[in-house]
């Protein structure tokens, strides 16, 4: 099977992309069908039975102009009848809207007229026909496709309904049917594009040019045609053009467009550049395509392809998103798969009510043109697409990536977090966090001893050691040490100015001493031991010098994050470590957490997983997408955090939050509850407008035009009520 993506020009009303999905589906060779209410669409196809060719010529024969082809270089050429579709729209986008306010102003006329006696019937009955000619305009078009095509969609029946109006001689009312009818629907499509173009401003980001640098010249060229390895110049207060690690100069960079960080993120050089790749690289060293540099200039050597970049991935996995229907969206497709044929049926008896009811077969006609404008579910269909839409966009510019309805709606209904403590709740590397001097010794000639000898070591925790010393000792100099050696399972030794000195355990001072470790010593470790940090002895000779610890520390914001959750109402937070229990237990007491589990082995935090969800329900896994891909995938919802620099992590999680910070989470899962609030409410304005609507028409209470006004009002009152997600704060 190959996956085949296509982004569609001229998207009006969601329906109609239903329509199109409806018709893929069926076609030899394909599965897998998704259209999202963007345009984008999205499916598998078998070689062997279909081509992709015939699955293009399948879209344009429905009547959609093709903008792009996911692999394609160039766009798809449309044929005359698409072309002909754009050159309709000579007023620009908003065409239908113009025509349809026309519409609305002859029909006003009209009416107006019609209360004159002095003015003839026959001029108002010009006015409205002239209105119904405006309003109809463009559902006269597309419902004349639609019937070349075999197909009988809602745009052919209300034209029908507005015929049989004006073939009952109700001319106003066959106006005010159209007028209202292209009102909504212009309405609809303009509301809807200011979420696609939410999205579709992402692709705006990044610049169309770079300045590489090569032999000492500066050339502007394409960035589709930057190679990896490529050495560009970013200028002040420009957009930077490809992912890439910083070899020259420093300055800030605004990432929001990226990570949602509202700060800019300070950049430098990445002293050993050359043998980088972008995972690996510290955030300070890592640029990505389309943020935007501040003060200074910097050079980049280009680590990704422009195709390949963090921004286009983002692009594209948005677009895919779109495309995943959310459960909600499922059981309406479900119950509009058995309603639209009941609602025809009841139109069908209804005409022919005339046989047993005293009246005309124009009245029969009329009630069931009005029952069918009342009970067709044009705003159920777009209920939940345009909520998930609107949530998805507001998302992305939040620097966080839903991937589809599903974890959008599944989030607000999350019961527990499960955390990973390393990287997620912690910095993910270890820091110098105390320094304790012995007797008489002071605390800088512990420091500068303990420096000396770590800076000769390449071990993690030594690194931590001499980049936090040589912080605090500031400009302090720090002798040489030499002759560094390692003691397995106890520590290092090395010779600083004529003396010895060793660094390590409990064990390694037992052996070099003969003597038990000092009882003040041993108990000062044990309490920082407790607290989840490594503490180790220095000693000068046969002196004690004192105790220097490292810990992998939490997060600046992870504690006031998880005070913001607890607050939400999620109750259960877990912590899922490879660490010693005791250790898990430190952190936890620090930071709020009410389930600290250690000593787990990556199955372990699987099956932990797994009981969590059965005990509570829905469960959330976050981490870093990578080694906890397994537990994420077990969970409700996986969250990754820092996928701006992964695509393992952009691949394997339900949401990817691009910054490497705790603090768009409860962003997210407020985004998630208010979408899931703002379906729900979609939900009862369609069905309730319809339960209100249907049996008002029945009875003969209200006609067509009160129908009209109520079917089209409810479509456009759910989709400006999804459009509030675009304006969500925390």
């Amino acid at each position: 099977m190959k996956t085949l993506r296509i982004q569609l020009n001229e998207i009006k009303h969601a329906r109609k992309l239903r329509r199109l999905e409806h018709i893929l589906t069926k076609r030899k060779g394909i599965s897998e069908v998704s259209v999202s209410t963007s345009g984008f669409v999205q499916l598998k196809w078998d070689v062997d039975q279909t081509s992709q060719d015939e699955i293009i010529k399948s879209i344009q024969e429905v009547g959609y102009a093709i903008q792009k082809v996911k692999g394609t270089p160039e766009d798809v050429k449309t044929d005359d009848d698409h072309q002909m579709s754009s050159r309709l729209l000579f007023l620009g986008e908003n065409t239908e809207l113009y025509f349809a306010v026309i519409s609305g102003i002859f029909w006003l006329l009209g009416l107006i007229v019609s209360f004159i006696p002095q003015i003839a019937d026959r001029t108002a009955t010009i006015l409205f026909i002239v209105g119904a000619l405006f309003g109809g305009f463009f559902t006269f078009i597309t419902a004349g496709k639609d019937v070349l095509r075999g197909k009988f969609e809602i745009d052919f029946l209300m034209l029908f309904a507005a015929v049989g109006a004006a073939l009952l001689e109700k001319w106003g009312e066959a106006a005010l049917l159209l007028f209202l009818f292209s009102l909504g629907h212009a309405l609809e499509h303009y509301a809807m594009n200011r979420a696609r173009k939410s999205i579709a401003a992402l692709s705006k980001l990044a610049p169309p040019v770079a300045l590489l640098k090569h032999q000492g010249t500066l050339t502007e060229v394409p960035i589709e045609q930057l190679k990896i390895g490529d050495i560009i110049v970013v200028k002040p207060n420009s957009k930077i053009a490809a992912d890439g690690v910083v070899i020259e100069g420093t300055s800030p960079v605004d990432q929001a467009s990226i990570t949602g960080e509202s700060m800019p993120v300070d950049k430098r050089p990445c002293p050993d550049w050359q043998d980088k790749t972008i995972d690996a690289l510290l955030p300070e060293y890592r640029v990505f395509a389309g943020t935007i540099n501040g003060s200074g200039v910097l050079e980049i050597k280009v680590l990704k392809h422009a195709k390949d970049s963090t921004l286009s991935r983002l692009i594209t996995l948005v677009k895919e998103a779109e495309t995943q229907k959310s459960p909600t969206q499922h059981l309406t497709d479900k119950f509009e798969k058995y309603y639209v044929p009941l609602v025809l049926v009841l139109v069908i008896l209804l005409m022919f009510a005339f046989l047993v009811l005293d009246e005309t077969f124009q009245q029969s006609f009329y009630r069931a043109m009005s029952v069918l404008i009342a009970a067709s579910p044009c705003a159920l269909a777009i209920s939940t697409p345009s909520a998930v839409l609107a949530g998805i966009a507001r998302a992305a510019r939040q620097g966080v990536l839903i991937k589809g309805g599903r974890p959008l709606e599944d989030l607000g209904g999350l019961k527990a977090i499960a955390f990973d403590k390393t990287g997620t709740l912690t910095q993910g590397r270890p820091m110098l966090t105390s320094v304790i001097p012995f007797g008489a010794v002071q605390k800088t000639h512990l420091l500068k001893t303990a420096v000396a000898v770590e800076g000769l070591s390449d071990h993690p925790l030594a690194a931590a050691i001499v980049d936090g010393g040589t912080k605090e000792l500031n400009d302090v100099p720090i002798p040489k040490a030499i002759n560094l050696k390692a003691l397995t399972a106890r520590g290092v030794q090395a010779e600083v100015e004529g003396t010895t000195v060793h660094i390590g355990n409990r064990r390694l001072f037992e052996e070099w001493t003969g003597e038990k470790v000092p009882q003040e010593i041993d108990e000062k470790m044990a309490a920082l031991e407790s607290r989840g940090q490594t503490a180790m002895i220095v000693g000068q000779d046969k002196r004690y010098l004192g105790i220097i610890a490292v810990m992998d520390v939490a997060r600046k914001e992870a504690r006031a994050t998880l005070a913001t959750l607890k607050d939400m109402g999620i109750k259960r937070m877990v912590m899922l470590t490879g660490d010693h229990q005791k250790v898990a237990d430190a952190i936890a007491d620090d930071l709020g957490i009410t389930d600290p589990m250690g000593s787990l082995l990556p199955e372990d935090k699987v099956h932990a997983i797994e009981a969590l969800k059965k005990q509570l329900g829905n469960v959330a896994m976050v981490g870093d997408g990578v080694n906890d891909a397994p537990a994420m995938a077990k969970s409700t919802v996986g969250i990754a955090m820092g996928a701006a620099g992964s695509d393992v992590a952009l691949e394997t999680a339900d949401i990817a939050l691009m910054a490497d910070k705790l603090d768009n989470l409860p962003f997210v899962i407020g985004l998630s509850r208010k979408a899931k609030q703002i379906i729900q409410q979609n939900l009862a304005i369609s069905l309730g407008m319809v339960a209100i609507l249907v049996p008002l028409t029945i009875i003969g209470s209200i006609a067509i035009g009160p129908a009209v006004v109520g079917h089209e009002g409810s479509t456009l009152l759910v989709v400006l009520n999804a459009l509030r997600l675009l304006k969500y704060e925390v």
